[in-house]
């Protein structure tokens, strides 16, 4: 892991040769496979490489290459990683999570920011529709919230919609527990995409948690990107949610994947009448588990927990553990009676509301409990006018309530 120090030369070498081939995994093994090492693949001729059958562009990049431009490119990362910028993460490091060094090709590196610690937790993944109707995003925000609060960090592809709620709700927590998500960008680290998100992105690496991207900086949001981020979404995670989903969504790509790499697939049911959530429907009939509480998603997990001390006891109903009749009732505690509105959603859901850039800043810090002016000004940093004033366009939009004296998601 490099921080503070300078680039050591092996690094130098992995950084270049993942340059040369603009992030191609497969380029890159093979040409490890052939030459030994990232120094000895640099070193070789381009026509070396052009014998391996390399893309042609990353051919012309071997040959065109020069020493003041290699040069360039690592005194620019070096900057940014001095400056704090972002830091870097090398599959031979002690800190790279074993569950991407598992994969077929991991990464050569990593690009992130945040709590590095963070990507080592055993975590779940919870994805879905960029655009979910209201009733559905709240869904992922208390998914994430109640996992959180149970010990299980959650990752997520920080795209709109489902991602977003994910995060959120796992930022949800008491400061003790706090910043328990980690967000797997689609782009290059420098490049906020959303760019609404940049304020989500700021509370999770603040408050925490961890962003990262194996694509190097200044990489665009492309239709090949977002794949690649789904694998590491998949890869970082001991099993994937699926919530909301579309048959033609990119989050039944993150659910393959995680089948793929032997993991288990979790859906979250709708109305059959519900065209936004065919995917999950779809997944569950090839195999994925329905769930409609987070405590099922813990027991078929606790098995691959690391942490003995977990609290499975009082988190996993007896009817669980005893596989009992699934018709009969069911435990009504109070965590029970806070997931009844995943039963029954509305036969008509009211569609996502756009929130605009300007009311960002303080739509990310607002969730379904509820926080009274105090916590909202000491969170968002703005003048109390301003915040009323947000709060109040909020309020006429609909998507926020004061109830109580405290202001809340609806």
């Amino acid at each position: 892991m490099v921080e503070n120090d300078e680039l050591k030369n092996d690094e130098q070498a992995i950084l270049l040769l993942w340059h040369r081939v603009n992030t191609s995994l497969a380029s890159y093994y093979k040409l490890i496979k052939a030459f030994g090492s990232p120094e000895g693949a640099i070193d070789a001729s381009a026509q070396a490489w052009a014998d391996l059958g390399l893309h042609a562009n990353h051919v012309a990049r071997q040959q065109d290459a020069s020493d003041s431009e290699d040069a360039l490119f690592l005194a620019q990362i070096d900057a940014d990683v001095q400056a704090n910028n972002y830091h870097l993460l090398f599959v031979h490091d002690d800190d790279y999570p074993l569950q991407l060094n598992q994969l077929f090709d991991p990464p050569p590196v990593l690009f992130y920011r945040g709590n590095v610690a963070r990507l080592s937790d055993p975590q779940i993944a919870i994805v879905g529709s960029r655009k979910p109707p209201d009733h559905a995003q709240k869904f992922p925000f208390d998914m994430a919230q109640n996992l959180c609060d149970k010990g299980i960090p959650i990752t997520s592809g920080l795209a709109e919609g489902v991602d977003g709620h994910a995060h959120l709700g796992a930022l949800a927590q008491s400061p003790d527990k706090a910043g328990r998500t980690v967000g797997v960008m689609g782009t290059g680290i420098d490049v906020i995409y959303p760019k609404r998100h940049a304020h989500l992105i700021n509370r999770i690496v603040n408050e925490g948690g961890c962003i990262i991207t194996e694509l190097l900086p200044k990489t665009p949001a492309s239709k090949h990107t977002f794949p690649r981020r789904n694998r590491l979404v998949a890869g970082l995670s001991l099993g994937t949610i699926v919530t909301e989903a579309t048959v033609q969504s990119g989050s039944l790509i993150t659910a393959r994947l995680t089948n793929e790499q032997g993991k288990q697939v979790f859906a979250l049911p709708s109305r059959i009448d519900n065209a936004n959530a065919e995917g999950c429907h779809h997944l569950i009939r090839e195999g994925a588990t329905l769930i409609y509480h987070p405590d099922q998603v813990i027991e078929d997990i606790v098995h691959q927990l690391p942490d003995p001390n977990i609290d499975t006891p009082d988190v996993i109903p007896a009817t669980y553990k005893a596989k009992a009749n699934p018709i009969a009732p069911q435990p009504t505690n109070s965590n029970r009676q806070s997931f009844s509105h995943l039963q029954a959603p509305s036969t008509n859901p009211k569609p996502a509301v756009d929130i605009p850039e300007h009311l960002q800043a303080i739509w990310t810090h607002l969730d379904f409990d509820g926080q009274d002016l105090d916590a909202l000004v000491d969170k968002t940093g703005l003048d109390t006018p301003t915040l009323l004033a947000q709060l109040m366009e909020l309020e006429l939009m609909g998507v926020v309530e004061q109830v109580g004296g405290r202001y809340k998601r609806v």
